[in-house]
């Protein structure tokens, strides 16, 4: 299982939001290149980066901040936020990032999602954001109608390569991830899906580990930390030490 750590960008810093809420926002540092030099330093050989602004704005907007964090670490690294046609996915991929997010675009326009995943195999990814099993877009400010497990499976043969799955109601709370919910959608679907929101400690990563066994695997393929590790309630020479974690 993959851990990611999380660098959410809001005017080119790093911050964790509460539940989604850019009013509640925490800066953790002002240099997101440092911050990602730091994670590499740590042991994490991925990246989870979201463009706060641009998922609200729906274009890109921390471009700058972006750059300098592919330029500052060889991690492999997933982008999201305001990504919204081919064109900027492929300027993002020429720029360095390893695989693209497509969240409020793949409620709105699902057929741009499939044509990304024909001309960019294995190099897209759907975020799912949900609260009470409703799918968010718009940076998570408009809810709708569309349950998670009929958004997934619009994609089910379209080749994306993972579906990350948030709990805004647990996101930035350290109130643990929502095993119940990520566990049904992974059932649900033949996709990988990364779990996001709520990961407060250790004891999430091992409870996401647990859900494997011998005879088959879970469909969950890794788990995105922001707050936990920030505030050292996850410490990462300890995660990453677990069997299995990469």
């Amino acid at each position: 299982m993959i851990l990611f750590p999380a660098i959410d960008l809001k005017e080119g810093q790093c911050v964790r939001l509460e539940q989604g809420d850019m009013a509640r926002a925490t800066v953790f540092n002002k240099d997101a290149a440092a911050q990602a030099a730091q994670f590499a330093e740590q042991g994490f050989s991925h990246l989870h980066i979201v463009d706060l602004d641009g998922a609200f704005a729906g274009t890109s907007v921390n471009r700058a901040a972006v750059t300098a964090i592919v330029g500052a670490t060889k991690a492999k690294t997933q982008l999201g936020g305001g990504i919204r046609s081919i064109e900027n996915i492929e300027d993002w991929l020429a720029a360095g990032i390893d695989r693209v997010i497509l969240g409020t675009v793949a409620m709105r326009a699902p057929e741009l999602v499939i044509e990304a995943c024909r001309k960019f195999p294995g190099r897209i990814a759907v975020g799912i954001d949900a609260r009470n099993g409703f799918v968010a877009v718009e940076g998570w400010a408009e809810a709708t109608q569309m349950r998670v497990g009929d958004l997934a499976a619009r994609f089910e043969d379209a080749g994306v390569a993972a579906l990350i799955y948030t709990d805004i109601d647990r996101d930035g709370l350290l109130k643990g991830v929502n095993i119940e919910a990520t566990q049904k959608l992974a059932d649900s679907t033949a996709i990988p899906v990364i779990a996001s929101g709520g990961l407060a400690g250790i004891d999430d990563v091992k409870a996401l580990l647990a859900l494997e066994d011998k005879a088959s695997k879970s469909g969950i393929i890794g788990a995105i930390s922001g707050r936990a590790l920030y505030d050292g309630r996850l410490d990462a020479a300890a995660a990453l030490a677990l069997d299995g974690v990469e």
